[in-house]
């Protein structure tokens, strides 16, 4: 008998935790009716998300088995879990779990509702060892409402005479039902008088109580064995208030397990049908195809449609508190569009479709995108990353491209583009932080992705009958391309002479001196010295080189490049028994430490599956097909039991006591959205003998064409000081003005009138083509809009290096 409005001790519990990001099953109904995912590892469930893929609701839910007086075991530590897919690219999912002293085996089948709010387990426990009256079995569910551990309330309950466990936390309420009987029901606060630490002190339950008010709480309850016959249902269903989670709860047991899983799988059934052109390839039994296009559906938002987050996953999520509200499940425009990349590779032209129009109805008003950002567009972080800005234009061409989009969603989508190629202009090309959230300065992938844009940018303008904006974006995209060698490859350094080659690509190139005054406030740069500045920038090396080639800007047997990669493979380049990978660059922090304990804020980085990806594209761009054949191998075997690609993977000796193996996940996010769309991309690459995603227009102006900029730019938030002979020194203002300028210390002066290349740019060139090397070209503005001068004169020496 449950004792009536006994408030549970201990208030208000230990600090709250999430838990492992190793998910081996994530999940969703297709349905617009049912707005919860669910994520699974270790043989539970993890992260359950309700009403946003954004807004975790739970830590974790799992079973415990005890005989009432010796035994107990956690199935999450005291079992061995096996993960199948019940049907090809359906995620839904048969988990075994077996203990690990051969006493029981649990078999669940786990589904989301499509017609409401429940995620549906269907369970059923086997005596392996005596009989089933020797065992009692429990669930233990802790509540995490609204990406938070602290602040939540339990108790015990009923709706219509049926009994129930609930939690809220403010409007976002869960109820947890049973088709079986409960025996007992208890709530408490963890570490004090949750149900986890009566059964671990018991081997049975003994405290039942009610309520646990306003803290880190769990639920806990006995399941009816007997009367189930050890074959039950358990629906956790959610709502915006207790009425509404018990109700979809009861519904869903009252609607059947079988009934849901048939209407979930019909409807996974048909979207792969009608969505995927996935090409059939002679490949091994380790394809992830039908699995890596599950995943990317997944990770889509029903309350925000085409609103894709990184992954349903908080890396180290086990070390990490109310603090840490995003994790990876937030949107990051460069992972979403990478990702539509990967469902455009497999013929999903409709849900591309969505993601662009998520993508402009997010752009804030300058044109950029947040660096990452809620699902309603509201920033998380407030850094800025050019890259982000780039690639939905580069989308966008690819699209159509693909025959995704039609002449009205081209037309439907250009403002989106011309405000973004807007913001690229006036603030690239370096970026204030690079592709990996860290350093300021000239980035290879964003540089190159910024070429690119403005290439297929200008494209979408001449059809759009924008004929000056396009040739402004063109001739801008010229002058960065060419500069590319200038500030990002380096020769004579330490390296060149131990690893006897010319010169390399950096990761970050520092400004050497250029202005910065017009960057985010909220971007730090470090105290250094110039000197010390570009030592740093030139002892750092990434196979973010690797996108010169894949954007389009070089070929993959440019002597530049092998230089490149022969320092990347000597310095990055990992051999584990799962296959080749990379780790992001020299002295990377972003990792577990050396004894594997959790990424704190420091740490070591790992190797990075996604990186095997991207160099298997390099291969096949230099016509290696058999190397990229063989990464895209590594590339399957780096995922886990459940098919899911990890973030990073373990790259040293193994720790058991960690679960850290060389080859195998780390601790960080998995899956990771971005790794599974460049899978989807690079079996369509294999497919296709080409790159798939490689933009044309940089192929044919800078690979074929081979053209070079005569122009060099100057603009107050990109103030060169020097420049190579047989340049044209072209000026570019946000106002009009007049350029009063001289090459021989003001003895003869010239004035030139800006004029308005579109995009709220003003342009002048001028003549400097001819202009010897140690000539200095020194000019002022006069505004006539304020009619007033600049009051500051600037200057460039003129040199002789190209």
């Amino acid at each position: 008998m449950q004792t009536p409005n006994r408030p549970a001790p201990g208030a208000p519990g230990i600090s709250a935790r999430w838990t492992s990001s190793a998910k081996t099953c994530v999940g969703t109904s297709l349905s617009d009716k049912s707005h919860v995912w669910f994520t699974m590892s270790h043989g539970i469930f993890d992260e359950i998300y309700y009403p946003r893929i954004d807004q975790a609701c739970i830590r974790d839910m799992g079973l415990i088995v005890t005989d009432g007086a010796d035994f107990f075991s956690e199935e999450k530590r005291g079992a061995n879990s096996a993960v199948h897919w019940l049907e090809a690219g359906v995620p839904a999912f048969r988990l075994v779990n077996t203990c690990h002293d051969g006493r029981y085996s649990i078999e669940k089948e786990i589904v989301t509702d499509p017609h409401r709010d429940t995620v549906l387990q269907h369970v059923r426990f086997i005596a392996q060892h005596g009989v089933l009256s020797d065992y009692h079995l429990y669930v233990l569910l802790a509540p995490h409402l609204g990406n938070q551990g602290g602040g939540n309330t339990a108790w015990v309950g009923e709706f219509e005479g049926t009994p129930l466990l609930f939690a809220q936390r403010n409007d976002c309420v869960l109820a947890l039902g049973c088709s079986a009987p409960w025996t007992k029901r208890s709530v408490g606060y963890v570490g004090s008088s949750d149900g986890w630490q009566d059964l671990k002190a018991h081997k049975q339950m003994t405290w039942e109580y009610t309520r646990a008010e306003n803290g880190n709480v769990a639920l806990t309850a006995e399941i009816d064995l007997s009367k189930s016959r050890a074959n039950f249902v358990l629906a956790l269903g959610f709502g915006k208030d207790p009425d509404e989670a018990a109700r979809n709860a009861i519904a869903s047991l009252q609607g059947g397990f079988d009934k849901a899983k048939h209407d979930y799988i019909a409807g996974w059934q048909e979207w792969i049908k009608k969505h995927t052109s996935l090409k059939k390839r002679g490949h091994s039994s380790g394809d992830l195809s039908l699995i890596s296009l599950a995943v990317l559906r997944t990770h889509e938002s029903k309350t925000a449609p085409g609103g894709l987050i990184a992954s349903l996953a908080i890396p180290w999520g086990f070390s990490k508190g109310d603090n840490d509200l995003g994790g990876y499940h937030l949107v990051w425009s460069r992972d979403m569009v990478e990702a539509a990349g990967g469902l455009l590779a497999a013929g999903a032209h409709e849900d591309v479709l969505r993601i662009l129009s998520y993508l402009q109805a997010t752009q804030q008003p300058d044109g950029h995108w947040s660096q990452n950002m809620w699902l309603d567009g509201s920033p998380y972080w407030n850094g800025i990353q050019m890259d982000e800005t780039a690639l939905p234009i580069l989308l966008v061409d690819l699209a159509h491209r693909e025959k995704a989009l039609t002449k009205a969603d081209v037309t439907k989508f250009w403002p989106m583009i011309r405000k973004a190629a807007g913001y690229l202009v006036h603030n690239g090309p370096v970026s204030p932080q690079d592709r990996w959230e860290e350093d300021p300065g000239y980035s290879p992938f964003t540089v190159a992705a910024e070429i690119a844009a403005l290439l297929a940018a200008a494209d979408l303008a001449d059809v759009n009958k924008e004929a000056s904006i396009a040739t402004y974006l063109r001739e801008t995209a010229d002058v960065w391309n060419t500069s590319i060698e200038r500030w990002m490859y380096v020769s004579g350094t330490d390296w060149c002479r131990k690893f006897n080659v010319e010169g390399y690509y950096v990761r970050i190139a520092s400004m050497m001196g250029e202005s910065m005054s017009h960057f985010q406030k909220d971007v730090h740069v470090k105290n250094v010295s110039a000197a010390e500045d570009t030592r740093l920038a030139r002892h750092l090396v990434s196979p973010d080189a690797l996108a010169l080639v894949r954007f389009g800007l070089r070929a993959a047997d440019d002597p530049r490049m092998r230089n490149t990669v022969k320092l990347i493979d000597a310095m990055l380049k990992i051999e584990t028994p799962s296959g080749t990978t990379w780790h992001r660059y020299n002295d990377d922090g972003y990792g577990e430490h050396e004894d594997g304990a959790p990424f704190d804020g420091t740490g070591i980085g790992r190797g990075w599956p996604l990186l095997t990806g991207e160099r298997a594209h390099y291969e096949l761009a230099a016509d290696r097909i058999k190397d990229a054949k063989r990464l895209l191998a590594a590339l399957e075997s780096f995922a886990n039991e459940g098919g899911l690609i990890s973030e990073q993977v373990w790259d040293t000796t193994d720790i058991p006591k960690r679960d850290l193996h060389i080859g195998r996940p780390s601790g960080s996010a998995m899956p990771l959205v971005w790794a599974h769309a460049e899978y989807l991309k690079l079996c369509r690459s294999l497919h296709d003998g080409r790159v798939f995603d490689m933009p044309p227009q940089t192929v044919q102006r800078y690979l074929i064409e081979k053209t070079v900029s005569p122009r060099i730019v100057w603009r107050f938030n990109h103030k060169i000081r020097t420049m190579p002979t047989g340049k044209i020194l072209r000026i570019e203002t946000l106002a009009p003005a007049v350029i009063h300028w001289c090459a021989d210390d003001w003895k003869t002066v010239q004035d030139v009138k800006t004029h308005d290349a579109g995009l709220g740019i003003q342009i002048a060139d001028l003549s400097t083509a001819a202009l010897p090397e140690g000539k200095e070209v020194k000019f002022t503005f006069y505004w006539p809009d304020t009619n007033h001068w600049e009051g500051t004169d600037f200057a460039i020496q003129i040199n002789s290096f190209s």
